[in-house]
């Protein structure tokens, strides 16, 4: 079972990536926050890269995947101060004649309230959604960052 602190290694085409298992949330699952750059052949310190303010937030089946093997477990490192605290996850939906969000919603891990269009600083806010391994890994292998999703 992860605790929070935990950090796994997933397997990507461009190299290991990291994730820190945070906290569970009782709506959307396990929380992570994936941690900046993949590694070939690994990354020999993973307490640095657990220290860095970069990365983004996203809920993932961490269980199913530790089950499945689809992720290792690497070692427990203490969540910086940064990251102790669930952030605001925004979401929206897609207009389908624009492909943009008008309407975006912010969500604090228990309640949503809409603020319609986002400034600047809060679209670099998590996405709130639960990826699946696949999508992991794809984003990762993207370069994907929240400030790039969602016009």
């Amino acid at each position: 079972m992860p605790q929070p602190g935990d950090v796994f290694e997933i397997n990507t085409a461009r190299g290991e990536a990291y994730v820190q298992f945070m906290q569970k949330n009782k709506l959307m699952g396990s929380a992570i926050r994936v941690l900046p750059g993949t590694y070939v052949g690994g990354n020999s310190d993973i307490e640095s890269l657990v220290r860095t303010d970069a990365g983004y937030w996203i809920f993932f089946p961490l269980s199913a995947a530790l089950k499945a093997k689809v992720v290792r477990r690497v070692g427990a490192f203490e969540i910086p101060s940064h990251s102790k605290k669930l952030p605001l996850f925004r979401s929206g939906v897609v207009d389908p004649a624009t492909g943009r969000i008008e309407n975006w919603w912010l969500w604090d891990g228990e309640n949503s309230r809409m603020v319609g269009a986002i400034t600047d600083e809060q679209r670099r806010l998590p996405i709130k959604s639960i990826w699946n391994d696949t999508l992991l890994v794809e984003r990762i292998e993207q370069g994907w960052s929240p400030e790039k999703h969602g016009g």
